[in-house]
């Protein structure tokens, strides 16, 4: 499906992977509707957006919360009149400790914004999108969502959930008008961590930092570009960077030493 010419919405399109997609998007010829829960980040995105800003609305709402959603689906028909591609990419990440320390305010955080907040987007626009000749779902999981990782089990957990779900819409969709896509970005250079509220341990800070030299995380930018390519292409899966790519394969085939290497490299952040 080519983005050119297509209304589009991109939830988490204040910072990190969102702003990127939204700016390739806007590039690329789309008009695009920005959702986030932080109006400073909207604002910052449209900024950068120069002389394009006519081709993009900001939308400050909390996709976690069911009501803000409908709301903010009226609120974009309004503007926008038609939607033909929505972009499920905000999610945040949970504190980097195991199950056992986790508490569940945490849980039911992640839970929410990352399953909840995707199927509310998801439910509320998807009777329009089945109206529109043709139209796109993009929803973005994550390498944890089929590769376990100590410290992330819960966000893990989430796109995980996320991963089925897309899955399971592609198939229910498949003699429809609507193209369903599911991302596994694997290391990206974003600041989701800041965003999800979450510190590096103390006392970790050098070693995480040495290991996420070793991990070479994918500029955000270039994930973009993965991204709206494989939509373009109509693939159901997208693996962002090479670990996710690399991480796929070797779990499919030895999912033990998969598992037990991530968690290898996952130490630094647990002790």
């Amino acid at each position: 499906m080519n983005v050119q010419n297509k209304n589009i919405v991109v939830t988490g399109g204040g910072s990190g992977m969102g702003r990127e997609l939204t700016l390739l998007l806007l590039k690329k010829g789309a008009t695009v509707a920005i959702v986030d829960i932080n109006e400073a980040n909207l604002a910052a995105t449209k900024e950068l957006a120069g002389n394009k800003k006519d081709k993009i609305s900001t939308h400050v709402a909390n996709i976690a919360d069911k009501t803000a959603v409908e709301n903010l689906y009226k609120e974009i028909i309004a503007v926008h009149k038609n939607v033909d591609i929505l972009f499920n990419n905000a999610g945040i990440i949970q504190p980097f400790v195991k199950v056992n320390d986790l508490d569940f305010s945490a849980i039911e955080r992640v839970m929410n914004v990352n399953f909840y907040g995707l199927l509310y987007m998801t439910k509320t626009f998807l009777p329009h999108l089945l109206q529109r000749p043709e139209a796109h779902i993009v929803n973005t999981s994550s390498m944890g969502g089929f590769l376990p990782v100590p410290g992330q089990a819960l966000y893990g957990a989430s796109k995980a959930a996320v991963k089925l779900l897309t899955e399971a819409l592609y198939s229910e969709l498949l003699n429809t008008n609507v193209k369903v896509t599911v991302v596994f970005p694997g290391a990206i250079n974003t600041n989701i961590t800041s965003n999800s509220g979450v510190n590096i341990p103390a006392g970790n800070t050098a070693e995480a930092k040495q290991q996420e030299q070793k991990m070479k995380p994918l500029a955000a930018d270039k994930a973009a570009q993965m991204i709206v390519n494989g939509v373009e292409k109509n693939k159901l899966h997208v693996y962002v960077g090479s670990d996710s790519s690399m991480m796929n394969k070797l779990y499919r085939f030895v999912p033990k030493y998969a598992i037990n290497f991530i968690a290898k490299q996952m130490q630094s952040l647990l002790k």
